[in-house]
């Protein structure tokens, strides 16, 4: 066992609708089977953002001043008892799911639906589970997944929203040789372009109302980005002859994104919602003579290991995606700058 020599860290402390404060926070010595880490890179995520700017989505409310971050990436700092796999050096991306591995959803092979998740920086259980922005957390050692050396710590750090890309594709079945459309260019639509090539899709459409996402879009793989603000007709063609579009992902959360992919899917399409927004109309009658699918996916599991995989071999490539880098004291301007999604797509928090 190694002592780390830290025994507070700074945090970035969330505690009301732009209430974002950098805090001293106490940190203990990782206990058996645990790793402490010191973060490197940390990407602010669209929930840090819903915290940062709503106080949090849906039902999902702070009650408490709560440490946001989960995207993130370090160095092994000190090792616990029983942990013999990894380094004190080693750099890692960090699986922020610890699901209890106990409940019957974990034992049911659904451990995304653990009935006591614990996920760093959520909100949704009391006491909430503080987050990964800090100088240096405490995991599990099976949460701190290796990666090599020559991949830089910010590429590690998009090892969890890719993951949560790769488990969309999981749900959505073979995407070989179709034609899919993804609404929302956000930073997950974006990673649902480099996920669905990579799973073989044979064209990608890509909607959205900015244009500065939508030229991403096209960077990073997608054969064609409309923008429905100024082309709102832009998918009619697709609706001829009950829809021409097999599967779609919906990453922006809108219900208009959500009404307007339901007409383009062609009889027993697939559409996987990822995206998390208020409550929708939903044509049913379209729903059911089209035998249209509609699959939630929620955060991921095994995928993340893959997502990491992917990230170390080179065979996915996330480095356009990155916006801006900046240190955790301008943390206030990190959230500002990724909340205008015409000036970034990706922005990461530094530790150093």
């Amino acid at each position: 066992m190694t002592v780390l020599e830290l025994d507070e860290t700074r945090a970035a402390v969330i505690h009301a609708p732009r209430d974002l404060r950098i805090e001293r926070r106490p940190l203990s010595p990782p206990g058996p089977g645990e790793v402490a880490v010191r973060i490197a890179a940390g990407g602010i995520c669209g929930s840090d953002l819903h915290y940062y700017l709503h106080g949090g989505f849906g039902a999902v409310r702070l009650k408490q001043p709560m440490v946001l971050g989960h995207e993130l990436s370090g160095t092994i700092a000190a090792l616990g008892p029983g942990v013999d796999h990894l380094a004190i050096g080693q750099n890692v991306a960090v699986n922020p799911s610890l699901p209890c591995g106990a409940c019957r959803l974990c034992l049911a092979g659904l451990p995304q639906q653990c009935l006591d998740m614990r996920f760093f920086g959520s909100a949704m259980r009391m006491p909430h589970v503080q987050g990964g922005f800090a100088d240096a957390i405490v995991c599990t050692a099976a949460q701190a997944v290796p990666i090599p050396a020559s991949v830089s710590l910010e590429q590690a750090a998009f090892a969890e929203p890719l993951a949560v890309c790769l488990h969309a594709v999981t749900r959505a079945g073979s995407i070989l040789g179709r034609r899919v459309l993804i609404t929302g260019a956000g930073p997950i639509g974006l990673l649902l372009v480099i996920a669905a090539r990579r799973a073989g899709a044979a064209e990608i459409i890509v909607t959205d109302i900015r244009d500065a996402p939508l030229k991403k879009a096209r960077e990073v793989g997608a054969d064609l980005a409309f923008n429905l603000v100024k082309e709102p007709e832009a998918l009619a063609p697709y609706a001829a002859a009950k829809g021409q579009i097999d599967l779609a992902f919906e990453a922006s959360g809108s219900g208009a994104a959500i009404l307007a992919a339901l007409p383009v899917l062609r009889p027993q399409g697939v559409l996987v919602q990822i995206g998390q927004g208020g409550d929708v109309n939903l044509p049913i009658s379209g729903l059911v003579g089209k035998e249209i699918e509609l699959r939630g996916s929620f955060r991921f599991h095994p995928e993340f290991e893959t997502a990491v995989r992917f990230i170390a071999e080179g065979l996915v490539d996330v480095k356009p995606l990155l916006s801006a880098v900046l240190p955790l004291e301008r943390a206030v301007e990190a959230f500002d700058l990724a909340a205008d999604k015409d000036r970034s797509v990706k922005v990461q928090l530094s530790f150093a």
